[in-house]
């Protein structure tokens, strides 16, 4: 690890830190750990089974949340364009019709843009807002989730979790202004970003009605109204 990288690590795991202790997550019983110590999260127990829709933005080489989601019951779409993502979803993912792939990313508007590489090749992961500065890309195109819930004839949706390289901040705002609203939000705050974008991401997500209850490393769960989405 070079200086740089070493006072990189040294502000996030600080920044971490100071965002946990200023936003203090109002824990709430029921929380499971779906997922590899890598790719998963916590989510409230209550919200999976059948009758609930997820919806996973961003699957890179780790769908094991996915996965999780759809062995409990749920109905699952994962989306991601990456050349590398489509070909391991391809490999690994459940063959029945509860679990779905889109090579599509999200973001605020329909387009087409460039998915910028990252820096360690040995990295999957693109980003859209070119997170490391990088030159090598290619061009994928893009649609808010209320779009891409109508295209699938989806009705709704439950469950949303979001790792899409810097791309979130579009996304939430796409999710406060045109929905869909859902019961439970999983978002990767990816970095680098200022923290000052972070809090504010926070606090608007927090005034629209949703409950910070969970924060590991920059992967944070928010909860909302859960049921009000459900079937009967």
């Amino acid at each position: 690890m070079n200086v740089s990288d070493f006072r990189s690590r040294g502000r996030s795991l600080l920044g971490r830190a100071l965002f946990r202790l200023w936003l203090r997550p109002k824990a709430m019983p029921g929380l499971v750990r779906l997922g590899t110590d890598y790719g998963g999260w916590w989510v409230p127990s209550s919200c999976l089974g059948p009758g609930t829709v997820a919806y996973c933005g961003g699957a890179g080489e780790d769908i094991s949340f996915d996965v999780a989601l759809h062995d409990s019951g749920c109905k699952v779409v994962t989306f991601d364009p990456t050349p590398r993502a489509i070909a391991h979803v391809r490999d690994v993912a459940p063959k029945d019709e509860r679990f779905r792939f889109v090579p599509v990313g999200w973001w605020g508007e329909e387009a087409e843009l460039r998915f910028y590489a990252p820096r360690n090749p040995a990295h999957v992961s693109h980003s859209a807002v070119n997170l490391q500065r990088t030159e090598e890309y290619f061009i994928a195109p893009v649609k808010p989730v209320r779009v891409l819930m109508e295209e699938l004839g989806d009705v709704r949706v439950d469950l949303i979790k979001m790792d899409v390289e810097g791309s979130e901040y579009a996304v939430i705002d796409s999710l406060l202004a045109i929905g869909p609203r859902v019961a439970v939000l999983c978002i990767e705050f990816d970095q680098p970003q200022p923290l000052r974008r972070v809090l504010t991401a926070v606090r608007r997500l927090c005034e629209s009605g949703y409950r910070l209850a969970r924060i590991e490393r920059w992967n944070y769960t928010f909860v909302g109204n859960i049921g009000d989405n459900r079937e009967p």
